[in-house]
């Protein structure tokens, strides 16, 4: 019973591995957004900065009472970047870099965490 009534105060257990695998996504993007020869950088960089800002509405505590939405975006911001990876990315060209995969297999982790986050906050709250 203890377990249900508890808060969430701070940091928990998946905060530091969402916030980790968010800045290595980050990292990723804006690499390949630098990179002269890269078709797509515009579209890389974008995403960068736009993990970046979800990543500050995730953490700071000025946005604690949208907490819950922001993960949600990032959850589809994640899908989407993913799916169209699939799409504009290597699969379509018949290529898999190892780069890029490494980097969706960090994402697909990163909604794992995303979606344990929301189920741990969730059992909070009855």
């Amino acid at each position: 019973m203890e377990r249900f009534s508890q808060t969430r105060t701070g940091i928990d257990t998946f905060h530091p591995g969402i916030i980790v695998l968010i800045l290595l996504t980050i990292g990723a993007h804006l690499f390949l957004g630098m990179q002269p020869d890269e078709e797509l950088h515009t579209w890389f960089l974008l995403n960068g900065l736009g993990y970046l800002v979800l990543l500050a509405a995730f953490v700071l505590p000025q946005f604690i009472a949208l907490h819950s939405f922001v993960r949600w975006i990032l959850m589809g911001y994640t899908a989407l970047t993913v799916v169209l990876w699939v799409f504009l990315g290597g699969p379509k060209e018949g290529k898999l870099d190892p780069f890029d995969v490494l980097v969706k297999a960090v994402e697909i982790f990163l909604l794992l965490l995303l979606f344990f986050d929301w189920r741990w906050d969730s059992k909070l709250k009855i």
